[in-house]
Formats: structure tokens, sequence, C-alpha cells
């Protein structure tokens, strides 16, 4: 049940992809606002994940998941009968609050399943993210082409409300509870700092990195963010544990976190664009939307898979060998992409599938280790906190990526003649840019993993996994 939530959460990230050329008409807006659909649920998730992650150490994390159901299914309620831009984006922003659902149900995995079992557990909720992000594309283009857009959002609700209840019904709540006072003004300060880091690395193309407005948010970002750290060190009952933060241990699985979900993204963004893309222009393949999604859609399901070798690779290796090789099986998708693209294979759908199938053996391996390197060095009453601040480096990679990979695509394209008109689309050598910067972030992750301090065993509530 609680990898069922969620899938259900991750959903939400993808849900809306097959609607964005028409979502301008939809809501009335223009092409620029719409694309708020998609950086608002980013923003909101990336924020509400840590938060979430403390109250549920505090108050329940059970309580915690269901009230994300419930904030999931009532923003999509709201989506499904919006006509206009605004309450689209609270729709949106309530379906972003869902995202911290995974961080919390990780975080329950250890009270309530058995050491033995702990390690393949949490992989199968950490890959819970991408069987939802992969079977999202096509379950999403294939309800708003054969029924309608509106009915995507009440299906949305649906299973958020079949979820929550499920949650309820299902999953025991956690006794522990780390107690004290929840900071306010920490919180309220996180919501700050990224916020203004994360809106101008989501929108600094569109907007201009050069650009007043972009540079004043970077540097509204340093200030806030010195403020809060000040005030978190100072806190009674802080919001996130810096000293925990800034460990060894914590902070380079974090960094390894990071390039990984920049890793995750660009892997869905660049060849999606070349399967959809029109046979005359360089590198395309000509499929619809449905039939792209389906060959990127084994990438999340191989994830899901390779979560439980991951467990037998960290129960006989470590969790940071298990991290490290991850990083390097992503990295030979993105060789297979390479080779793809610049020979001797051609870009195809097979060359994409095989691409995408070692990138998700690779984030099978990858975001099952990370819960375990986490909980080895932290207390029970912080697992919550913990996991939810490495689900947050997961999005700031993601923010990232976006930024990035979206950069790369657009400084080199070309104009083609097709049968339906002039296309513009990325270069082959846009497409390399984008591989070769994806290839580094994968080295990273390597070297961040196995410069992480060996640790013997995992131990939960003093028995060792």
């Amino acid at each position: 049940m609680l990898c069922a939530a969620g899938i259900v959460v991750s959903l939400m990230q993808t849900i809306i992809v097959p609607l964005i050329p028409q979502l301008p008409d939809l809501i009335h807006t223009s092409s620029s606002n719409a694309s708020w659909a998609l950086t608002i649920t980013l923003l909101v998730g990336a924020v509400a994940t840590p938060i979430a992650g403390r109250l549920g150490d505090m108050y329940g994390k059970r309580r915690v998941m269901i009230g994300n159901m419930v904030s999931v299914a009532v923003g999509s309620a709201i989506c499904a009968v919006s006509t206009a831009l605004l309450p689209f984006l609270l729709g949106r922003a309530l379906q972003g609050v869902g995202i911290g659902t995974i961080a919390v149900g990780i975080s329950i995995l250890r009270d309530i399943v058995p050491a033995n079992r702990l390690g393949s557990s949490v992989g199968a909720m950490s890959a819970s993210l991408g069987v939802g992000g992969a079977l999202g594309l096509p379950f999403a283009a294939v309800i708003a082409e054969q029924i309608s857009w509106h009915a995507l959002f009440w299906i949305s609700a649906a299973t958020a409300v079949a979820g929550g209840i499920a949650l309820r019904l299902c999953v025991p709540e956690s006794e522990e509870r780390a107690g004290g006072r929840f900071d306010v003004i920490g919180a309220i300060g996180l919501t700050a700092v990224l916020t203004f880091v994360l809106l101008p690395v989501s929108k600094g193309a569109e907007w201009g990195w050069a650009e007043p407005f972009t540079l004043g948010l970077f540097a509204a970002f340093v200030v806030a963010a010195v403020i809060w750290w000040r005030w978190e060190r100072r806190a009674t009952n802080p919001l996130i544990d810096l000293d925990v933060l800034t460990s060894k241990p914590i902070m380079l699985t974090n960094i390894a976190s990071i390039a990984t979900g920049f890793a995750f993204y660009a892997s869905q963004m660049a060849p999606i664009q070349l399967l959809m893309a029109p046979t005359e222009t360089p590198g395309g393949v000509g499929m619809t939307m449905v039939m792209a999604s389906l060959v990127l859609m084994p990438m999340g399901l191989v994830m899901f898979g390779f979560s439980y070798v991951s467990a037998w690779l960290t129960d006989r290796r470590g969790a940071r060998i298990s991290l490290a090789f991850g990083g390097l099986v992503i990295g030979a998708g993105y060789v297979v992409f390479l080779l793809a693209l610049v020979g001797p294979w051609t870009v195809n759908w097979l060359s994409i599938l095989l691409s995408g199938a070692f990138v998700g053996a690779g984030l099978g391996l990858a975001y099952s280790a990370m819960p375990a390197l986490i909980m080895q060095v932290v207390p029970t009453s912080q697992t919550g906190e913990a996991n939810g601040v490495n689900a947050l480096m997961r999005a700031i990679g993601t923010s990232t990526s976006t930024a990035v990979v979206g950069m790369l695509l657009t400084a080199s394209t070309v104009s083609t003649s097709t049968r339906s008109g002039i296309v513009v689309t990325p270069t082959i050598s846009a497409y390399s840019a984008t591989v070769l910067v994806c290839l580094a972030v994968c080295l990273i992750a390597f070297f961040s993993s196995m410069a992480i301090p060996r640790h013997k065993a995992l131990v939960v509530d003093d028995v060792a996994c």
C-alpha cells in the first residue's frame, strides 16, 4: 500500500505532460503562463517534502501520508473543474504537496518492517517514483486522447482517495515520536530559500539569465539562506538538524542524490523529444506521444526490479557500493545514447529503449541505496526529516536538470521542412552536449558515493541487517 501511494503521487508529476501543447487553450491563458502548471508542482513538492518529513517525525507518519493523499485528491478535483489559470495552478500546487509521500513512506518502513526485509522494502518504495513516472505519460496520453482531459484529473482524484483509505486500513501508525514544537519560522525560511533558488533555476531560460529579476532572486536566495541557517543553528527544535545535514555521510549522499536526480530527469527530457520529432529532422523517430511514452515506460519498470538487486548488493557490499555502482550504470545508459547519436549506431526506438533500460537499472540501484545510507547514521526520531531532505536534494537535481538540459537543447537548433510545415528541433550536437554533461554528473555521483565512509551494518532498533 505504501508503494501504491508512492506511485499515485509520482504520477502527478508527469500526467500533465501530454496536455502541455493544448493547455493554453484549455485554461484560456498564454503559453508562458501555462508553463507554471509544471513549475508550481515541482516548487511546492520541493518545499513540502522536508516539512512533511519533520511533521511525520513529530505527529505521526501515517497521519501525514493520509494528509498528503487528501491534498492530492482535492488538488486533482480542482484541476478537473478548472477552466481558468489561477484555480488550475491552485490544484497543481495541492497535488505537489503529495510529493513528500515517498520520503515519509520510507521512514514508516523503518518503524514497521522486520529488519531482514527492510532493505528490499525501502528499495521498492524508492523505486515507486520511477514506476509512477514511467506509467504517467502513457496513462495520461491515453486518457486525454480517448476520454477527456477532465477525466484524467477525476481519475487521479479517485486513485488518491483510494490510496488514503488503503493507508488508513493497512498501514499501522508508528509509535515513535520526536516531540517538541514545530519550527514555523524555520519552515517559512526554508520556503523562501527554496523559492528564491528553484524559481530562477526553473524559469531562468525563459526570463533570461542576466535579467535583473532573475539575478535579484538569486541574490535573495543568498540572503535568505544565511538568515535561515543562522536561525536553524539557534532554534531549540529546528526544522532540520544542521549537524546531521552537514555530517560527511549525509552530505556526500545528498551530493550524489542531486547528481542522480539530474541524470534521472535528463533521461526523460531528451529522448522523448527525439522520439516525437518528425523523421525528416536530425535523429527524429516520428512517434506519437503514446508510442513514445511506451518506449520510455520500461525504464521505470526496470528501476523497480533493480531496487531488489540494490538490496542484495547492499547486504553484501554496503549501500555506498550500491549507490556508486548505480551512478556507473546510469552512465552506461548515456554511453548507449551517445553511440546512437554520433555512431556507429542510429537513433531509433530500440537504441533509446536500451539506453533507458540501463538508466532505469542504475536508478533502481541508486535510489534504493540512498535511504539505507541515511538510516545508517540518523536516529529513528529523525528518519522522516533526513529522508525528506534527501528527497529535496533529488528535487534540486531535477530542477537543475530542467534548466541546464533545456538551455543546452535550445542553444543549437535547426529548421527542417516537413509535411506539416517548418519544424525547429535541437541539433545532434545539442543532444550530444547534453549527454556529455550527464556523463560528468554520473561521475560526480560515483566519486561522491565512494567517498562516503564505510559502514558495516544498518542498525534498526539495535538489530543489525
